[in-house]
């Protein structure tokens, strides 16, 4: 597979499919997949990040931002994190699955936005497309492309959203020394718990 532009409605199907099934085994077992077929198919570097939603409340999300993994690798380790490492909830449990939807996003690689003022930032930037990563000193946040338009955000609210996640003020987009790069996404996601699974972007 050359790229993640490559990737395919099925392959998408094949992706959050492997996610559900590396989350299970783990919180059933405590061991983690290893699938062959998956791995080589799957061998393209890319970055990758797992959603667990409940009820239409976040559960859970852990991933890769930049492309030095394996796609195939950084899956089931960011499905299987998501799941039980992210701080923010407690550890999903076995009984909870029947009631959490996996979304899958691959990402492509981010490139920083260059600007002379900050404001140009509000028009190359765009929601619903793009998503955003914030960098000040040793402070860092990152936002996918599904989350503004989840929330209504406009561009200065998802770029304020961004800050915040990184533990900035608000407004740190403005600072000259803070920079913001941008990336898309490839998001995969099923209609219900083990139910179909479809392409958002």
């Amino acid at each position: 597979m050359k790229g993640n532009e490559d990737l395919s409605d099925s392959d998408g199907v094949e992706l959050v499919k492997i996610a559900r099934r590396a989350v299970t085994e783990f919180l059933e077992n405590n061991s983690k997949i290893n699938d062959d077929t998956f791995n080589s198919k799957f061998d393209l570097a890319t970055g990758v990040f797992v959603t667990l939603n409940k009820r239409d409340a976040l559960r859970g999300c852990i991933g890769y931002p930049l492309p030095v993994r394996k796609l195939s690798e950084g899956l089931i380790d960011a499905a299987i994190s998501a799941a039980t490492h992210d701080t923010r909830f407690n550890q999903v449990t076995v009984d909870e699955l029947d009631n959490i939807i996996f979304e899958v996003t691959v990402l492509t690689p981010p490139v920083e936005i260059k600007v002379d003022e900050p404001s140009e930032y509000l028009k190359k930037i765009n929601v619903g497309t793009d998503g955003l990563i914030v960098e000040k000193e040793y402070a860092s946040g990152l936002l996918l492309p599904q989350v503004p338009t989840e929330y209504g955000w406009n561009t200065e609210e998802f770029l304020e959203h961004t800050c915040q996640k990184a533990g900035l003020e608000k407004n740190a987009w403005k600072d000259r020394d803070t920079k913001i790069s941008k990336f898309q996404g490839i998001i995969f996601k099923e209609e219900s718990p083990s139910g179909k699974i479809m392409r958002i972007i």
